[in-house]
């Protein structure tokens, strides 16, 4: 059954905007991103959204009495069937609440694994956020438990056996994880030796990261040719994509890696998860950070990816260009401002990924950042090192070579790690 065809679960976005949250967001901003969650996974129909306010946090359902008979009211003139929760509830607010209201509900991690469940396409990917999801499950008294009887890309969390099934529902769930770790322990192997191979290569990494819908796809497809899925949509792409791309007026080739978007309060259980994932990211020779610079929260989102980065353990010497993306989207004056404004600082470019605006100065700051991790070392080498010499005339890094008696001495400039590859070989 197609996506078109399924029909479509009503569902009702709840942001509790929380008054002792010292770190809160604008609730407005907040339900717009909490929105956009739930329109990126297929088969829901979003009916209504709405800002509670939420003086003190009540333990056992979230809300005051008052308010979860105010929402129940809404929620059935709405004929709603799902709830979802922006930000974190509790095992038994979530049962309280959905007695209460007598729908399902889903708080923002639950909805988030469900669109990486709706996204994976490679078998790590599958795996890693399956795991992910079983050990978030295996925490909550479900009812409801049917992930391990759907299909990817349905709602595993409407309809199911019952609830009588809970203890057959856990054994399930631990059964699960014990042979999703066996399956995913071969495919990281498999990993280890795809990583060692791709180590050989000589050109430079150059990796986009920002936040979701920041605009990074569709900045790789301009830069690579490639048809990755761009949708104005949170978590368009998931799996890493990966492709070589020679920078232009003779700059060097690079390897550009499009991934995952970040989001502020990811769930724990998927930053772990994808941390392999954003492997990429971590030995990268340049980190591109794409910004949507139209967007009202446009620096608290680069903060949030700022703080992922660091909590992955993104190197700080790693050069990073901060491209501000979608200035088409601004008004004439802001956008000449925001241009100005780059203009003056160090590795900071306006763009427009879409019309391809500011993209020759961005792959100048590009082609700069890349060349200046370069230094140059001198080598000798017998004749019978020709497979090695060969491979430095085809990087394009021997600058001065003279034969001596035993061999050739050859100055190369590089980047430490093209001397790395070299050492390797």
């Amino acid at each position: 059954m197609s996506d078109e065809d399924r029909v479509a679960t009503r569902a009702w976005v709840l942001h509790p905007d929380l008054k002792s949250d010292r770190e809160r967001r604008d609730p407005a901003y907040a339900l717009d991103e909490a929105v956009s969650l739930a329109r990126a996974l297929p088969g829901l129909e979003v009916s209504g959204a709405q800002v509670v306010p939420v003086a003190r946090a009540h333990p056992g359902t979230l809300f005051g009495k008052g308010k979860v008979a105010e929402i129940k009211a809404g929620l059935a003139a709405a004929e709603v069937e799902l709830v979802l929760v922006d930000g974190p509830v509790t095992p038994v607010q979530q049962r309280n609440l959905e007695n209460a209201w007598g729908v399902k509900l889903l708080d923002r991690t639950g909805l988030i694994l469900e669109i990486f469940s709706d996204r994976a396409r490679t078998r790590e990917g599958v795996l890693q956020v399956e795991m992910a999801h079983l050990s978030y499950q295996r925490t909550r008294l479900v009812r409801a438990w049917t992930h391990l009887e759907r299909q990817r890309g349905g709602l595993g969390f409407v309809g199911g056996p019952g609830e009588t099934q809970i203890e057959a529902d856990r054994r399930a769930i631990d059964e699960q994880i014990v042979r999703l770790r066996r399956q995913l322990d071969k495919v990281v192997k498999t990993r280890a030796l795809h990583r060692a191979a791709r180590a050989k290569v000589p050109f430079p990494v150059v990796a986009l990261v920002g936040y979701t819908n920041a605009g990074k796809s569709t900045l790789f497809n301009r830069l690579t040719g490639a048809r990755v899925m761009v949708r104005d949509m949170l978590f368009a792409t998931l799996d890493p994509t990966m492709r070589a791309v020679r920078l232009p007026d003779g700059g060097p080739e690079v390897i550009l890696s499009d991934t995952v978007g970040f989001i502020s309060d990811l769930p724990t259980e998927l930053v772990a998860a994808f941390r392999a994932t954003l492997e990429e990211v971590l030995g990268a020779d340049l980190i591109v950070h794409v910004r949507d610079i139209s967007h009202p929260e446009t620096d608290e989102q680069a903060e949030d990816v700022r703080r992922i980065l660091a909590d992955l353990g993104a190197r700080d010497e790693t050069p990073l260009i901060e491209l501000w993306n979608k200035i088409d989207l601004l008004p004439r004056e802001a956008r000449e401002a925001v241009q100005a404004r780059a203009g003056r600082l160090p590795d900071v470019c306006a763009i427009s990924a879409e019309t391809g605006e500011g993209m020759e100065t961005f792959l100048e700051l590009a082609t700069r950042a890349l060349e200046a991790e370069r230094h140059v070392t001198h080598l000798d080498l017998p004749f019978t090192e020709g497979r090695k010499r060969a491979w430095l005339h085809e990087q394009g890094v021997v600058e001065h070579e003279v034969q001596t008696e035993t061999g050739f001495a050859l100055s190369v400039r590089w980047t430490a790690r093209q001397e790395q590859r070299f050492r390797d070989l």
